[in-house]
Parts: structure tokens; sequence; C-alpha cells
């Protein structure tokens, strides 16, 4: 290794990916709600979390309102 860079001829970007970085966090669900993801990324071969973060993904992209009737 070099004991110096010259990091100007690097040229360097901005991470194209920083708007989307993801935050961990912790969450309660369903075990039969985690079975079904389960089963889904086994048959699509992605992994099941991401397939759950796909999935609200697209409830927040296309701004899906819940609707719920308790009877």
């Amino acid at each position: 290794m070099r004991e110096e860079y010259d990091i100007e001829s690097l040229n360097p970007r901005k991470n194209p990916y920083s708007k989307r970085l993801k935050r961990q966090i912790t969450i309660n669900i369903d075990s039969d709600t985690v079975d079904f993801f389960k089963e889904q990324s086994e048959e699509s071969g992605i992994p099941y979390q991401t397939l759950i973060n796909l999935y609200l993904s697209d409830c927040a992209r296309h701004r899906k309102q819940l609707q719920m009737s308790w009877k």
C-alpha cells in the first residue's frame, strides 16, 4: 500500500443509493404473516425481509390508505 493517495485523481462520486438508505427498526408481525412472506420468498428467491420492504414501499409510493371496518 502507498503511504499517500491522491484523492483528487480518484474521481470521487456521490453514492447514488444514499437517498434510499434503510433504517433498522423492531416491529412485531404475526407468525402467519411472516410465514406467508417466507413462502413467497422460497418461490421467488428473494429474501422475505426484502419482500416485506418491497410491499411496504409500494404501499407508501402509491399512498395506499388503510381501509378497515370492525364488525
